[in-house]
C-alpha cells in the first residue's frame, strides 16, 4: 500500500479518503491521531495497521456537545468534567446509547469519547458528518507519534494517508471512567488528578 501525503490545506482529499473508509493519520491537540469513520471494515483496517488487539475498542472523537449527547449517557460528573475540560485533552468513558453499533465498542456497554481542541480535526469530524474513531498514530506498544515523520517511521505502507504537520502536545489525553458512581482515572495526561478533583468539587 502506498501511503499518501496531504497538506492541511488539502482537507477535501483527507475527507474524501475518510468517507470512503480509508485510514488517515492527522495531527491533533495532543498526539498524532489515526482515524476512520464508523465503519466496521475501516475499523478492522485501523486495528490491523496498529497491530492492536481486535477486542480492544478505539475511542471516538466528536466535534460538538450535541454529537456527544447522541452517543453517550451524560451523568452529573461527566457534565462537570465536560464543562471544565472539553474541548481539550480529556477522554471520558461513559455508558453508550443504543444507537451506537456494537462493533464500535466491541460489544461493551461503555464508549470512550473526546472532543479535541483543534480546528482542523473538528473540521474533519464535521466534514464526515459524524464521529470518528481515533486512536494514537503508532504501532501498538510503541511511542505515540508527535509529527508526520514519526508516523511514517512506524506506519508507512500500513495506512492510506498522512496529513502533514506536528501534534499540539506531547502526551495522549487523560482518560476518566465516569460510567459508574465512583469515577476511575485510567490514564493521566496533561490534565492532572488534582485538576480533576477540583472540577468535580465545583
Amino acid at each position: 500500500m502506498k501511503t499518501l501525503r496531504f497538506e492541511k490545506r488539502e482537507i477535501d482529499k483527507a475527507l474524501e479518503a475518510l468517507k470512503s473508509g480509508k485510514v488517515v493519520a492527522f495531527p491533533t491537540d495532543t498526539v498524532y491521531g489515526l482515524g476512520v469513520i464508523y465503519d466496521q471494515e475501516a475499523l478492522k483496517r485501523l486495528k490491523d495497521a496498529k497491530g492492536r488487539s481486535e477486542t480492544k475498542p478505539i475511542p471516538t472523537m466528536v466535534s460538538s456537545y450535541a454529537q456527544l449527547m447522541q452517543i453517550a449517557e451524560i451523568n452529573k460528573q461527566a457534565k462537570q468534567l465536560i464543562k471544565a475540560f472539553m474541548p481539550g485533552a480529556l477522554t471520558l468513558v461513559m455508558k453508550k446509547k443504543d444507537c451506537v453499533p456494537d462493533f464500535v465498542t466491541n460489544g461493551r456497554a461503555t464508549i470512550a469519547v473526546r472532543m479535541p481542541d483543534d480546528p482542523f480535526v473538528l473540521s474533519l469530524i464535521e466534514g464526515c458528518g459524524g464521529p470518528l474513531l481515533v486512536s494514537s498514530a503508532n504501532r501498538s506498544e510503541m511511542p505515540s507519534a508527535l509529527n508526520d515523520r514519526e508516523v511514517f517511521s512506524q506506519l508507512d505502507g500500513r495506512i492510506d494517508a498522512v496529513v502533514i504537520g506536528t501534534a499540539g502536545g506531547e502526551k495522549a489525553s487523560t482518560i476518566i471512567d465516569v460510567s459508574e458512581a465512583e469515577i476511575k482515572i485510567l490514564r493521566i495526561g496533561d490534565i492532572s488528578a488534582a485538576q480533576i478533583r477540583e472540577a468535580l468539587e465545583k
